[in-house]
């Protein structure tokens, strides 16, 4: 019981990490009237899935993320879609860093694993604004050059997820083992 309530708790705290990190950011305009951005949630979403695991990082990222869509007009309708997405995000990368035993202690597969979560996170945003600008009647070449701006954001999302999350997973991997919380979330 006292691991389940350790590991709730845990959730909790890096859904709140990944809601307060998306508030650090640089809106990007885009060609269809809808707005991307530069931030840094995915930081935490990936650190969810390295420190939380596939299951329970995928929690925090989704819910931490879709808790932001709510409390921003520009997002609230995409929340149900930003919590799957993200919960993706995290699940690849938490289910990649578990892999062969590894729990997220192997450095070159963090790498790999934090790839792996923002490129599968990727294709599904990328995926829904190109169905959303076809169904909303865009004309395609104003969906592409939407396109071209979310993928750049989100490139560059990617790649500072990346380069920050994996050794920040080692300092509080490291930092909760020291304290024992890791062994209590397990």
């Amino acid at each position: 019981m006292e691991k389940k309530i350790y590991r709730i708790a845990a959730i909790g705290v890096f859904a709140a990490l990944v809601f307060v990190s998306n508030y650090m950011s640089v809106p990007v305009p885009v060609a269809i009237g809808d707005v991307s951005r530069i931030h840094f949630g995915n930081i935490f979403c990936l650190l969810s899935g390295f420190v939380l695991g596939p299951v329970g990082g995928g929690l925090a990222a989704g819910i931490g993320s879709a808790l932001y869509d709510l409390t921003n007009p520009a997002y609230i309708a995409s929340a149900p879609f930003t919590f799957a997405f993200k919960f993706l995000l995290a699940a690849v990368c938490g289910w990649a860093a578990y892999a062969h035993g590894a729990k997220a202690e192997n450095h070159g597969q963090n790498i790999l694993a934090a790839a792996a979560g923002s490129v599968a996170y990727m294709i599904l945003y990328l995926g829904k604004a190109f169905i959303q600008g076809i169904l909303l009647g865009s004309e395609l070449g104003t969906v592409l050059t939407a396109l071209t701006t979310k993928l750049v954001t989100s490139s560059i999302n990617a790649v500072i997820a990346v380069v920050v999350s994996v050794p920040l997973c080692a300092v509080v991997r490291l930092a909760l083992k020291k304290s024992h919380l890791l062994d209590k979330m397990a």
